[in-house]
């Protein structure tokens, strides 16, 4: 038996920094969607657990119990056996949470494919602070420390296009480079958005804290938002702690087209053009 299934690129439409716990740990208030971008995983029976990596972005990408997906596997069922295959799209270390929803994803597939209930996304918050959002990949409010989550029904219908320029920034590094840590968070109730231009009207009042911080370590992430402003876009920002950088759009064609134009004029970027998932 065999089972497959996507892990989508999670983006943070915006990621407000509000507080630092005692034990060292940020508190935030972002809004994150996913996209049909992302990773795709292949999982069959096997007496013993292993994994193995394929695609265009595998280089790099550990097999072993440095991979996210061996310790989700290992934590849902210890030494069950099954066969794992990543089929890696999503560049790593990225700010779209690709380790993370690879994750989340090979937990969903495992417990179809044991035949055992899959853990509350509570539960998987020991395997970093994007697990617990990972684990239904639909628009959601991610607050404290990755721990409280809470749907988003109104996120309307919107194209993206997701860029990175081919580095990637550590994140403890982009922490350390935050000047301020007790920014203000998103309103308590977030808006209903009727169209895509409505929720980029939004996003222009909000802020990605990680942005600043982020650029100063790797510049390139500014000429990649500059490059995002030259577009049909109706809004962009980066995501997550970077470097990849988003732009949406009120068409998918609009989208495939600046994602075209951008690949041709930067062939040493990753450019990727979707739908966000609702």
């Amino acid at each position: 038996m065999t089972v497959e299934g996507f892990a989508p690129a999670k983006i943070n439409l915006t990621l407000h920094v509000t507080g630092r716990r005692a034990d060292g740990y940020h508190l935030l208030d972002s809004l994150v969607v996913f996209a049909d971008i992302g990773d795709r995983i292949f999982a069959e029976r096997s007496d013993q657990l292993s994994l193995s990596v394929v695609g265009p972005m595998a280089a790099g990408v550990p097999t072993g119990v440095g991979n996210l997906m061996m310790q989700a596997a290992e934590m849902l069922s210890p030494g069950r056996g099954a066969a794992l295959v990543l089929e890696k799209h999503l560049p790593p270390a990225s700010g779209i949470g690709g380790g993370s929803s690879d994750a989340a994803a090979t937990l969903r597939l495992l417990s179809e494919l044991w035949k055992i209930p899959v853990l509350e996304a509570a539960e998987t918050l020991v395997l970093g602070a994007d697990l617990p959002v990972c684990m239904r990949p639909s628009p959601q409010r991610m607050q404290g420390i990755g721990e409280q989550i809470v749907p988003v029904a109104s996120i309307p219908d919107c194209a993206i296009m997701l860029v990175n320029p081919g580095v990637s920034v550590a994140t403890p590094a982009i922490f350390r480079a935050l000047g301020r840590r007790d920014n203000p968070p998103m309103p308590d109730v977030l808006p209903t958005w009727g169209a895509a231009r409505d929720l980029a009207d939004w996003l222009r009042t909000q802020r990605n804290d990680l942005e600043a911080p982020a650029i100063s370590i790797q510049p390139v992430i500014e000429d990649v938002l500059q490059a995002l402003a030259s577009t049909e876009a109706i809004f962009s920002a980066m995501s997550g702690s970077g470097a990849t950088c988003y732009a949406l759009f009120e068409s998918k064609e609009v989208a495939q087209k600046e994602a075209a134009r951008l690949t041709e004029a930067r062939p040493d970027w990753w450019v990727q053009s979707g739908m966000l998932l609702r």
